[in-house]
């Protein structure tokens, strides 16, 4: 696909000035323009489908459930909360401010930027432009050109619903990254890689602009010999193999107590057994690798380390069969690097306070998986591991609630999103003392005095 250049510059600035019209401020024009992205979302669902089969091998029932549908889902709450959102809070007023009526206003930022990674390349788009849409700021795209069907489509949903000075998609490669970050923004939104997110970050600091990164990382399944083995070993297998292991919070590796790990290797081939009688590799609705490169990089991974089950690849079509690995150590080359493919390394322990020890000394994750029957055990690792998020006794399914924010912590990124925490963070929480002019508080005043500080003291603590 040919990358499509423009002169940022120009649409910024215009981006820009049509904030300052405050043409998208209103409760009508956000209402409207939801509702008309929505219906060209849904207009659009047979085209999305096509564009992310062909990007990454997913059918129609893995892209709507984890893709499509999320967005939906996520137009529909904005549009049903956004009156709610919007509305000024009102908060205690202190007594030093007395009379006075205290409120945070939700104000949009400005001009913001979402830049969107490749493994999900429409819901990861469109669920953070959700929240910019309602928060009432003019947005620029720049979605992953990795996987640049759906980046098409994408694209020409927007320029058909909206002015390229409310909504523009940047369809273009990474070489344009470095012309895009020089760009004044009031907000970035990243979700991709540590590297790139480095970038963003830098960029930001001569403007000062916030900025949320969603990235990544080892994020660890634990598995203790308490555990439901055969709904833990379904569900792991599950998280692996979802869109073919390139999941941001997908269980990276699992640690499995030494009682049970068989057991666990044996439910997790079982399985993978179900899910594909004829074997993945065979299977019409297993996603493939999304580039020869990354193909490439994940089948290295393999070397030095035992396998279990699995193993077969087919560079023809970019597949890599689900394949369980054990012999690693943290000087294994697949736990060396985020995996963003469907190889599970399994290792034992003991000690589950040692692993927690060790988990703390790796860079943070962006989510963590216990299955476990054990209450204190189960406190002791969401109590003392930190991590973005997770699950107990499963895996990848908080991502889907639009109740609880989404984000990473420390190395994994920062900020949050998904529902109401999607318009918070593309909204400036503006704070708003408004106070009436026929009276005064003396104590504020010259000159001060021992008295007025005793009285002071009284009403202030």
């Amino acid at each position: 696909m040919s990358v499509i250049r423009m002169d940022l510059p120009k649409v910024v600035a215009k981006q820009r000035d049509y904030f300052f019209s405050n043409a998208t401020k209103s409760y009508e024009f956000r209402l409207k323009a939801l509702k008309k992205m929505r219906a060209a979302v849904q207009a659009n669902e047979e085209a999305l489908e096509k564009a992310m089969y062909e990007d990454l091998g997913k059918v129609a029932q893995e892209s709507y459930m984890t893709e499509i549908g999320l967005v939906l889902a996520e137009f529909d709450l904005a549009i049903r909360k956004l009156k709610k959102w919007m509305k000024p809070k009102r908060v205690r007023t202190s007594v030093a401010d007395f009379p006075g009526e205290s409120t945070i206003e939700p104000q949009p930022y400005g001009n913001v930027l979402i830049m969107s990674a490749w493994n999900y390349p429409f819901q990861l788009t469109f669920e953070p432009l959700v929240g910019a849409m309602a928060a009432g700021n003019t947005i620029l795209l720049k979605p992953s050109a990795m996987a640049p069907h759906t980046m098409k489509v994408m694209a020409d949903m927007v320029h058909a619903a909206f002015p390229a000075e409310y909504i523009e998609v940047v369809q273009g490669d990474h070489q344009d990254n470095p012309d895009l970050l020089r760009q004044h923004y009031n907000y970035i939104f990243f979700t991709g890689g540590k590297a790139v997110g480095k970038l963003v970050l830098e960029a930001a600091i001569p403007f000062t602009t916030p900025v949320t990164l969603e990235l990544g990382g080892k994020s660890p399944c634990i598995i203790d010999e308490t555990a439901d083995i055969e709904t833990a070993g379904k569900r792991l297998a599950w998280g692996k193999i979802l869109n073919s292991g390139q999941t941001c919070v997908a269980p990276d590796f699992a640690y499995v107590h030494k009682s049970v790990m068989q057991e666990l290797i044996a439910a997790v081939s079982a399985a993978l057994d179900s899910f594909y009688p004829e074997g993945a590799l065979k299977a019409d609705d297993y996603p493939h690798i999304v580039n020869e490169r990354h193909f490439e990089r994940v089948v290295g991974l393999m070397k030095g380390a035992t396998i279990e089950r699995g193993g077969h690849t087919n560079a023809d079509t970019l597949q890599i069969e689900p394949t369980i690995l054990t012999d690693v150590t943290w000087d294994s080359p697949v736990m060396g690097e985020e995996i963003f493919g469907p190889l599970l390394p399994v290792l034992p322990y003991d000690d589950l306070d040692e692993v927690i020890t060790l988990l703390n000394s790796k860079p943070e994750p962006l989510a963590a998986y216990m299955f476990s029957t054990h209450e204190p055990s189960i406190e002791k690792v969401t109590s003392r591991l930190l991590y973005g998020g997770g699950c107990i006794n499963d895996v990848v399914l908080h991502v889907a609630s639009d109740s609880i924010p989404f984000g990473g912590v420390g190395a994994s990124g920062m900020g949050r999103y998904h529902g109401k925490y999607t318009f918070n963070t593309f909204s400036h929480m503006k704070s708003l003392l408004r106070r009436p002019t026929f009276v005064d508080n003396p104590l504020r005043f010259p000159p001060y005095s021992d008295k007025k500080l005793s009285i002071l003291r009284h009403l202030l603590h």
